[in-house]
């Protein structure tokens, strides 16, 4: 009786050990793919076995059940995460196992540049191909209400950056993202500012510092433009900058500025009316950010370009016209905002 016992004990001994390597043989063999690189897609709420089928679809040849049991063995029966994938020639199941539960996901990325307006950014999230459009066909007012925000206005609230995604990811989501960096950005920003600057509070820096981001064609000029800006706020002079008259006009600018659109005024038109635009034209980076809170200490209030992306600052208007006569082409109009 013992020994039959101690037979039976050693025969499942065995049929263990045998069981054991022969799922460790299937975890460790390349599987067979339909291209030298699938992608897959898991859709929330799947189960083990129905993201499994999912795998099979994308192109990956291996036995449903087998790659069912192996996750199952290594405890991913719940944590399977829906998302997009990506694998390569030479992936095995439990690499695979191993991708789907802790949610290694095909990425891809997106960059949001510096001086963008709202609507180059939607044009840039809808051509995305690896993003879900979910933003698509909502209005501004619907996108912030999305977000959290319900009442904000979208023009510059997004802060420029790459932003790396999960291919799949909802254009929502990169939003958000640009949005909370654009939040602690400004606040930090705020916090250190240099005293005595005439804008009360962060949003009216946000303002500035997408003039300035407009105006700037090199980065060394930043702060000198923001300095001229806050001079000009502070002397209730009007602040006379392109971008912004640019800005209000909306589609009816043809890329040609003409005098007659300087004199038409419009809730942007900063020749017809003193102080900030009702709120920002673009998104600023994080230079313009700091520049704006810590402007170049000068007299200046006008600067030109000088046409090699620099500009000319000057004291006075004579000053800014000698410069205008200088390095603009013979009869160009002459502007005291720049």
């Amino acid at each position: 009786m013992l020994l039959r016992l101690k037979l039976l004990l050693l025969l499942a001994f065995a049929a263990v050990l045998g069981f054991c390597a022969w799922l460790i043989g299937f975890a460790l063999s390349p599987i067979e793919l339909a291209s030298p690189t699938v992608e897959f897609s898991i859709r929330p709420g799947s189960t083990l076995r129905g993201a499994t089928r999912q795998i099979i679809e994308a192109g990956l040849s291996m036995p449903e059940w087998k790659f069912v049991l192996l996750a199952r063995a290594n405890g991913a029966s719940a944590g399977v995460k829906a998302g997009s994938y990506q694998v390569s020639h030479g992936v095995t199941p439990l690499q695979l196992v191993r991708k789907i539960t802790r949610g290694e996901y095909a990425q891809a990325e997106i960059l949001l540049v510096e001086g963008w307006n709202f609507r180059q950014v939607r044009e840039a999230l809808n051509a995305h191909a690896d993003l879900r459009h979910d933003s698509a066909g909502l209005s501004e007012a619907q996108i912030m209400a999305k977000l959290g925000a319900p009442g904000v206005l979208p023009e510059g609230a997004f802060f420029p950056d790459t932003y790396v995604f999960a291919k799949g990811a909802s254009d929502l989501a990169v939003l958000a993202r640009a949005r909370s960096t654009m939040k602690k950005r400004l606040e930090s920003a705020w916090a250190g500012r240099a005293p005595d600057l005439p804008m009360t509070d962060p949003y009216e820096a946000l303002i500035l510092a997408s003039l300035v981001e407009k105006e700037t064609g090199r980065a060394g000029d930043r702060t000198m433009i923001a300095a001229v800006f806050a001079n000009r706020l502070r002397r209730k002079m009007k602040l006379q900058t392109d971008p912004t008259v640019i800005y209000g006009m909306g589609e009816k600018f043809d890329g040609n500025l003409r005098k007659r659109d300087l004199v038409t005024d419009t809730p942007f038109n900063t020749y017809t009316r003193l102080g900030l635009p009702p709120h920002p034209i673009a998104m600023p980076g994080l230079a313009s950010l700091e520049a704006v809170m810590h402007p170049a200490q000068t007299d200046a209030l006008y600067f030109v370009s000088r046409g090699d992306g620099t500009s000319e600052f000057s004291r006075t208007l004579v000053e800014h016209n000698r410069a205008v006569g200088k390095y603009q082409m013979p009869g160009a109009r002459r502007r005291s905002g720049r």
